[in-house]
């Protein structure tokens, strides 16, 4: 990371908030505005050939704007916040060096913190345990299982993780298992440190309905674009609902789908309504952070109006 010099902390802009709020259209601005490069907190951009269910920006949409930490890993490996944090420390390193800004965009709230607060992850012997709650995820009624075991010990965490987000609920079980503390202790120990960084930390939201509705209507496009032949051909590959990547919202709706599970219509259903209670638990988990700033886009006439506010609170 950029050396602190005189006191004075390197600048990190953040560009966060539900799905679907309108994040990678100000960010393209703001980078443009400010010299910046753009470091993605997605936890499902970084892989290879998903290009479709994580509403991914293409190349051709950057607007020739650096993006680090987006298509990076092939779909059968494994992404976690501690890979997350080193890669991103990394990225913005990497963008300092330039004499460029870093500005951070993205909907996965635990991983800014990570870097935001430089949170420690120790090194954990593996006892098996973790396997267990993952054999356990996919019997049936399994995600629930673990969901109502989180909220018996931890029910801080089971409050801000989503009962389909199996990935984390299993990562704060096993913390619990293996230290006998709450994971969501830890973090806001954690969270109470300084941040090396000089931030501006922006939450964007939006009246609930319209945001419902561009959930929807994404959804809708991510359909018409191929979804399904999108994941249909990621298994045809050898993934399967076991991998992390298969797991995300959209994916592993489709493989129900695919598997004769659901028929189309309950599917496409079934992604939106997800979606939306992700959007959910996404605010309810920035409205948990510190010196955030919001910005409610019903408030404002135009997203140039946004741009100017946020320029200003920079400056």
């Amino acid at each position: 990371m950029e050396k602190t010099v005189n006191n004075i902390k390197p600048k990190l802009i953040i560009i966060t908030g539900p799905t679907a709020a309108g994040k990678t259209a100000l960010s393209l601005e703001l980078a443009k505005r400010l010299d910046g490069e753009i470091i993605s907190a997605d936890s499902m951009q970084v892989y290879k050939r998903m290009d479709i269910g994580t509403a991914k920006i293409m190349k051709e949409e950057m607007q020739g704007i650096r993006h680090h930490l987006i298509d990076i890993l092939e779909p059968s490996m494994d992404f976690n916040v501690s890979l997350f944090k080193k890669l991103s420390k990394e990225a913005a390193e990497d963008i300092y060096s330039r004499g460029k800004m870093p500005i951070v965009v993205g909907g996965t709230g635990f991983y800014i913190q990570a870097l935001l607060y430089d949170i420690s992850f120790e090194p954990e012997e593996d006892d098996g345990y973790k396997d267990e709650l993952q054999k356990l995820s996919l019997t049936e009624g399994g995600p629930e299982k673990l969901y109502n075991m989180l909220k018996e010990v931890d029910p801080e965490s089971a409050e801000i993780i989503h009962i389909n987000n199996v990935k984390r609920v299993i990562r704060a079980l096993d913390f619990y298992h293996k230290n006998g503390s709450k994971i969501s202790a830890h973090n806001a120990l954690e969270k109470s440190k300084d941040s090396p960084y000089d931030f501006r930390y922006f939450v964007l939201t939006d009246n609930r309905e319209v945001l419902y509705k561009r959930i929807d209507e994404r959804v809708d496009k991510m359909i018409a674009a191929g979804l399904f032949e999108e994941v249909r051909s990621l298994l045809e590959e050898g993934l399967t609902e076991n991998n992390i990547s298969m797991q995300g919202i959209g994916y592993k709706e489709v493989i129900d789908y695919l598997r004769g599970r659901s028929t189309a219509d309950e599917c496409i259903y079934n992604i939106k309504i997800n979606t939306r209670h992700f959007a959910k638990r996404q605010l309810t988990w920035f409205r948990h952070e510190k010196e955030v700033i919001y910005i409610d886009k019903s408030l404002y006439k135009n997203e140039e109006e946004i741009l100017e506010y946020m320029l200003n609170t920079i400056e």
